[in-house]
């Protein structure tokens, strides 16, 4: 590469960096993502404090991605002639109403209701988020744009979730979302101040929904729901399981959790940046790796030192996997951009809750925290699968394209 190519490079990855509206989804998104995973850390003790078991106290995880996958796509459609600016407010708005119930709920059904409220936002702000990020950046850069985006997500595990399960731990789990509560009003100001005004989309919602038959697409929603099966079949029981297999102290599951927030951080941007340099290749590279972590991480699940390196590892390589799915249905779901981008988050959600839940069956079952690794990994060849057919497909379309454009000269 020549010297000036690499540094209009070098310069438009500051830009992004610096970009005002990427850093407020950013913000907005730390905060959404602390409220998600903040979860997993109290589990134990939302299960103490309600008197209900771990599988059930895990619920709150599938109550709270079943509601993203459901009423996210409602929440598009209810939102479509909106300008995105006001929506992405709006659905702030919800974000911290959904906060607020839960810090005040008193009982396990009314914070299981309040985590379902909380939950609404989530995927339509990460859907329409990626649209608008995508919008205002080359298109050559979209997916470092979406990454950068997410990196919020992935930052909240690095410093919200970590300290919000300290902060859990010392004063009890309320005080957690009481802290969440002034993060939503900063995204809010934020994005008023600074997020660009964009057009609501156009034409109609019928439209909209016909972006359903293309095989591509449906390839990618199947993609992004089995990755997040996988992960979320370990890591809903990522504490009980440091706790009862490795064995190590309630304290040193909090610097797990910051591991791993570090590794999915590391791991969404350079999945961002690899994605736009080759997307198709990358995406089945990651998936083939993350199969081999996570049978590592069974191996290393007995030992602090290993099971530990490898939260880290599997952290990492599974984000970095996720980065090319965003950016893709935002390619292959052209003229309905909105409602298949949060649809795509509603299918990373429908995986959290069907990972949730086999984990929970097999810890119902009798089959303990040490093997749900390799459950995770048997998730994570089903989705290398369809990677491989989607390849199938995008080099069938090349093909036929090649030979079209042939056919004319």
């Amino acid at each position: 590469m020549a010297p000036s190519a690499q540094k209009i490079e070098a310069s438009s990855l500051r830009s992004l960096l610096t970009s005002p509206p990427l850093v407020a989804l950013a913000i907005a998104a730390f905060g959404i993502g602390t409220s998600e995973y903040i979860i997993m850390g109290l589990l134990p003790d939302l299960a103490r404090d309600f008197n209900v078991s771990i599988p059930k106290a895990g619920a709150l995880v599938t109550g709270y991605a079943l509601s993203v996958t459901l009423g996210s796509p409602f929440l598009a459609i209810a939102t479509a002639k909106l300008e995105r600016k006001r929506t992405m407010l709006l659905l702030i708005g919800v974000f911290i109403l959904g906060n607020l119930s839960c810090a005040l709920a008193p009982t396990y059904n009314l914070l299981f209701a309040a985590r379902v409220l909380t939950a609404l936002c989530h995927g339509a702000f990460f859907g329409i988020g990626s649209v608008v990020a995508s919008n205002i950046v080359p298109r050559n850069q979209r997916a470092q744009a979406i990454a950068l985006m997410f990196s919020g997500l992935t930052l909240a595990n690095v410093l919200g979730v970590p300290a919000g399960t300290a902060l859990g731990q010392a004063f009890g789990w309320r005080a957690s979302f009481w802290a969440i509560l002034p993060i939503g009003f900063i995204a809010a100001g934020a994005l008023v101040l600074v997020l660009p005004t964009q057009a609501a989309a156009t034409g109609s919602i019928l439209h909209e929904f016909s972006v359903l038959r293309r095989p591509q697409v449906l390839l990618v929603l199947g993609i992004s729901t089995l990755a997040s099966s996988s992960l979320f079949c370990v890591f809903t029981y990522i504490a009980p399981m440091l706790l009862h297999v490795t064995g190590v102290s309630p304290h040193t599951v909090t610097l797990t959790l910051l591991v791993f927030g570090v590794g999915i951080t590391i791991g969404n941007l350079a999945g961002g940046a690899l994605t736009d340099w080759r997307p198709g290749t990358f995406l089945i590279t990651a998936l083939s790796t993350l199969i081999v972590a996570l049978i590592a991480l069974y191996f290393a699940e007995p030992y602090p030192i290993p099971a530990i390196s490898m939260v880290l590892v599997w952290g990492a390589i599974h984000f970095a996997a996720g980065s090319p799915l965003q950016s893709r249905i935002v390619d292959q779901a052209s003229g309905a951009p909105n409602l298949a981008s949060t649809l795509n988050q509603g299918a990373f959600n429908l995986g959290n809750a069907i990972g949730a839940t086999v984990g929970g069956m097999l810890l119902t079952a009798g089959i303990g925290y040490r093997h749900l690794p390799i459950a995770a990994a048997l998730i994570a060849l089903l989705a290398l699968s369809l990677a491989l057919i989607s390849a199938r497909l995008d080099r069938k379309h090349r093909d036929l394209r090649i030979a079209e454009e042939i056919a004319i000269l």
